[in-house]
């Protein structure tokens, strides 16, 4: 990617290498190398010497399992599956502080397109909160459902299963017979009728 590329940067493409980790938005460290245009192990040298600037909340090292995760849903990321090194996630902040220690003039405009990408994910979430929060309502309602559902496909299964009372409409008698007879033979002591 050269420095004409750098300005034509599109804010989408910038926005697929955002990704959600912890409940944070966050680029790795392969994916701002790749857009400052230095290799991986450069970035993380310049990270170390400028520790200082990078608290937990700024850049994190992803865990195992999140590492697994991310090989998984991304084929660009299949190099991290033998890899012993973790990537580390840059938060807002993290990546707003690379532009302080990365100098060049790629740097700072790569940044200034990577804010301007975290700006706009984050307008684009605000603006969409409401049906967010209205799917995971019909997520939820749908879940009872289901597990109401489940509980009628049990009981139809159940052959067992003896009603305790019935209703008969006119010319139903024989259901009725039925009905009563099984509820007798179900009686383990003695039956009781009310009217």
């Amino acid at each position: 990617m050269g420095k004409k590329e750098i300005l034509t940067l599109a804010t989408n493409k910038i926005e697929s290498r955002i990704f959600t980790i912890r409940g944070l938005q966050v680029m790795l460290d392969r994916d701002l190398a790749e857009l400052y245009q230095v290799p991986v192990k450069v970035l993380n040298q310049a990270v170390k010497r400028n520790v200082g600037r990078f608290p937990e909340r700024f850049r994190f090292p992803l865990n195992e399992i999140e590492t697994k995760e991310l090989v998984t849903t991304c084929d660009r990321f299949k190099s991290l599956k033998h890899s012993s090194v973790l990537p580390y996630a840059f938060t807002e902040s993290g990546v707003a502080m690379l532009s302080a220690i990365l100098r060049s003039d790629i740097a700072i405009s790569v940044s200034i397109k990577i804010m301007d990408a975290f700006v706009a994910m984050r307008r684009l979430l605000s603006t969409n909160t409401g049906i967010i929060q209205r799917l995971e309502t019909v997520e939820q309602k749908q879940i009872a459902t289901d597990k109401n559902i489940d509980k009628i496909f049990n009981a139809l299964e159940n052959k067992e299963a003896v009603p305790k009372c019935g209703l008969f409409f006119d010319g139903q008698i024989f259901d009725a017979y039925v009905l009563a007879n099984k509820i007798i033979k179900s009686a383990k002591q003695s039956i009781v009728n009310a009217d």
